[in-house]
């Protein structure tokens, strides 16, 4: 059964959603999916408190990793990509390409690229840290404008 709660944040409604095992999204109010998809709202469910808590504390620059249980559905190749991806430290961008190479994989930069856009759990799994080859920012599900504000914030500026 899935679960979900809908919080404030200074870059619009977040919304999570959560099995038993694990927190299975997290998106930004940008995000559409039909609401029988998303489960049954449950604000005290324990896995949506924690991750709520977290992800306050993270914006109030008070967390900077997360300790969350998962629930990640995907192939595994998006699993191993998503793992990698929160192998990125705090405030630092990685490439595409040194995703690929994390992961051993140096010639599948587009299909790494792929497989963060479908990276369900922003912020805890940050997609938002990877960057392109020439240091520009590029496509984000929550918007760039998201993205350029998670870095910001990151850096603390």
């Amino acid at each position: 059964m899935k679960y979900y709660s809908i919080i404030p944040s200074e870059l619009g409604e977040i919304t999570i959603q959560a099995s038993d095992k694990g927190v299975t999204g997290i998106w930004f109010e940008t995000f559409t999916t039909k609401p029988e998809e998303l489960g049954t709202r449950k604000d005290d469910h324990h896995v949506l408190v924690e991750a709520s808590n977290q992800l306050n504390a993270y914006f109030a620059k008070e967390r900077q990793k997360f300790d969350l249980p998962l629930d990640l559905k995907g192939t595994e190749f998006q699993k191993q990509v998503w793992q990698a991806l929160t192998r990125i430290p705090y405030g630092e961008t990685w490439s595409y390409k040194e995703l690929a190479e994390l992961i051993n994989r140096p010639q599948a930069v587009r299909a790494v690229g792929t497989a963060n856009g479908k990276n369900p759990i922003s912020i805890v799994v940050p997609c938002h840290r990877v960057i392109g080859a020439n240091g520009k920012l590029t496509g984000y599900a929550g918007g760039v404008e998201r993205k350029e504000v998670l870095l910001r914030l990151e850096k603390g500026k």
